[in-house]
């Protein structure tokens, strides 16, 4: 990985994508993936590459959905894997949640390659790669149908960065609950899942695992007041209320600066 000045205005993103790059070379990354990280890296700079208040009120549904589920699951694909692998297993350790690989641009050689590097990152199992306990979403008409008769096919709740919207819709048809993690506020993906989380998978992690843990002491009580407080769609215009003022506010000071 080549050296990025701490200095540079584009450090952190320019190590996001380095990291993609080496997930490429590693052959977790595929290049539609490379392309789908620049459409959401638009969107991050619309948010001014930070959290909200409105992520983190969706971090906090996220966490309470997470800990009150009874089957878990981590749905993990190339992006995924190349951004936050050490967070996702750690997520997955302190819920006990079983991490799957799940790919739209599936081959043997990359949901292995997957899978090694999450246990390279301290998993101590991972479904998806094993033919014997695959099956398939019938609703999903992509590589993304195939699933774990171990893991998404009995989860009651999945967590599922950087989806496809085809496959959220069919997940949520099946009676299963879905947390996203979408840059897009206006994706399929962000408009069906139950809990949209609107922000960068490397802020948001390590905020949803240190939320689960903080949360984890309440009672189940206490956890469904959260999800009860929460409207997804309600959430989402707020976001997009925020990026269009953040966006007027930009063109303005930019027209006023301007010789």
């Amino acid at each position: 990985m080549s050296w990025v000045s701490p200095d540079h205005p584009r450090a952190k993103s320019l190590k996001i994508r380095e990291k993609l790059a080496e997930g490429f070379r590693m052959g977790l990354v595929v290049p539609e993936g490379l392309a789908a990280h620049g459409r959401g890296e638009a969107f991050d700079y619309i948010l001014g590459e930070r959290t909200t208040e409105e992520a983190r009120d969706a971090i906090d549904a996220a966490a309470a959905m997470l800990l009150l589920a009874k089957k878990p699951v981590i749905s993990v694909n190339g992006n995924v894997a190349a951004l936050v692998p050490g967070e996702m297993v750690e997520l997955s350790r302190i819920l006990n949640a079983k991490l799957e690989v799940n790919l739209f641009h599936g081959s043997k050689e990359r949901y292995k390659a997957i899978a090694e590097h999450l246990v390279k990152h301290g998993a101590r199992e991972v479904l998806g790669a094993e033919e014997e306990f695959s099956t398939t979403i019938d609703e999903v008409h992509s590589d993304r149908r195939r699933v774990d008769s171990r893991g998404i096919a009995i989860a009651d709740v999945v967590l599922v960065p950087l989806e496809d919207g085809d496959r959220t819709e069919a997940l949520k048809r099946l009676g299963k609950k879905v947390i996203a993690i979408d840059l897009n506020p206006m994706s399929r993906t962000a408009l069906a899942a139950d809990v949209t989380i609107v922000d960068n998978i490397v802020r948001a992690s390590p905020l949803l695992i240190e939320t689960v843990e903080r949360m984890s002491a309440k009672s189940e009580k206490e956890l469904k007041r959260v999800l009860e407080n929460f409207d997804n769609s309600a959430n989402l215009k707020k976001i997009l209320e925020f990026m269009s003022k953040r966006l007027k506010t930009i063109s303005t000071r930019k027209i006023n600066d301007a010789p």
